[in-house]
């Protein structure tokens, strides 16, 4: 009998603390799309931390937000994911 995998909601207590890790292609607007979209969601003062890959082809932009409920949070997995240069939102 296999053991059910509790959900993120489960797992999380509101508000909290919530980072997010975008991959997507090493393009100069990848950092100010991410931000626009995390700004309509969770506005702030946001510092993402820009990482490029070893060949330079991608970068990884970090951040984390205060999230407010569970709602947000998804919302916000599928809009960044929505961003025509991400490849990938974790």
């Amino acid at each position: 009998m296999q053991q059910e995998q509790p959900k993120l909601k489960d797992l999380l207590e509101f508000p909290c603390d919530f980072p997010y890790k975008v991959v997507g292609l090493a393009h100069p607007e990848l950092t100010d799309r991410v931000l626009a979209v995390v700004q309509q969601h969770a506005p702030g003062d946001y510092s993402p931390s820009i990482k490029p890959s070893r060949n330079g082809k991608y970068h990884s932009v970090s951040i984390t937000i205060t999230a407010q409920n569970i709602e947000q949070v998804e919302t916000l997995y599928k809009e960044l994911a929505e961003i025509e240069l991400v490849r990938m939102v974790l």
